[in-house]
């Protein structure tokens, strides 16, 4: 199996106009354009994806449409996190039948578990299926902190390979590194650029929604090229995409986005509002400032 490697992008999904659908011509579009613009992968059901305002059937039709799409061109990841340990166990194991190529698992976010519960949990699970896990790290949701020795534990589960490190302490990276050598590869889930520079070899990114092209080309100007004079410059170019789609606002921004680039992929599910007016006024004119405005084609 190779490696996986570069910016993948999690994915929203999208909505028909009321709400009450998934838009599978628009998810397919989303997956096509995000692959002829160079993203190296994908990641439906995270938490841009809303996974948590999905139902089951509407889970696997995401599933089901992403993965036939991507038809092999891209690693697809399923999230497959889930608070009963048994309930992930199952939603992997789905995930695998259905054709993806591993999946990534935010720890048990209510019960608040140790470290032997974590890592039972993760051990149960990869035990149960035969694809790469990545471990989600990101406490601010979670509620429990995968430190980097609890991840050099779980390293040593042979299905967790990869984490996606979601806090703002970018020297985690550097110390999951260290802690675990070659067992574990290291995603940024939210500081890609700073990550890349201590030893990353992938980011998990939300703006890569809306600009893939220049997420996957940040992520080779500094792990292939080493050029970080470019990667500067691009870095600073995109910046306010990659703030305007952090905090609470990121499924909004990226939906309201991808509209004003033409693909409309509905609102997010309740409770998430749209983004306000003048938010909306915002984010076009920074959209408008890098040409990307109806910048999809029909």
């Amino acid at each position: 199996m190779t490696a996986f490697r570069g910016t993948y992008t999690v994915l929203i999904t999208p909505l028909t106009a009321d709400g009450k659908h998934v838009d599978v011509p628009a998810l397919k579009k989303l997956v096509n354009w995000q692959i002829e613009e160079g993203i190296h992968g994908l990641i439906p059901l995270g938490s841009t994806g809303e996974f948590l305002s999905l139902d089951a059937e509407e889970r696997n039709l995401v599933i089901e449409t992403c993965v036939s799409t991507a038809a092999k061109r891209v690693p697809v990841l399923i999230g497959t996190g889930a608070e009963w340990t048994d309930e992930c166990v199952r939603l992997s194991r789905e995930a695998q039948t259905m054709g993806a190529d591993g999946v990534m698992i935010i720890p048990p976010f209510y019960s608040t578990p140790t470290d032997d519960e974590l890592f039972a949990h993760y051990r149960k699970v990869g035990e149960a299926i035969d694809i790469p896990i990545m471990v989600y790290n990101n406490p601010a949701t979670a509620n429990v902190d995968l430190k980097p020795e609890l991840v050099a534990r779980l390293s040593r589960i042979d299905a967790c390979q990869y984490i996606k490190e979601s806090t703002l302490e970018v020297t985690r990276v550097r110390d999951i590194i260290e802690l675990c050598g070659d067992r574990m590869t290291v995603f940024a889930g939210i500081l890609g650029y700073e990550s890349f520079w201590l030893g990353a070899q992938g980011w998990v990114a939300v703006c890569s929604n809306l600009i893939p092209k220049d997420s996957a080309r940040l992520f080779e100007l500094v792990a292939d090229e080493r050029d970080m004079e470019s990667a500067l410059a691009l870095y600073k170019k995109i910046l306010p995409i990659v703030r305007w789609v952090g905090g609470h606002r990121y499924v909004a921004a990226s939906k309201d986005g991808l509209a004003m680039m033409g693909l409309p992929v509905g609102q997010p599910r309740a409770p998430r509002l749209p983004l306000p007016p003048e938010d909306q006024a915002d984010l076009r004119a920074e959209l408008d400032r890098l040409g990307l405005l109806d910048s999809i084609a029909a």
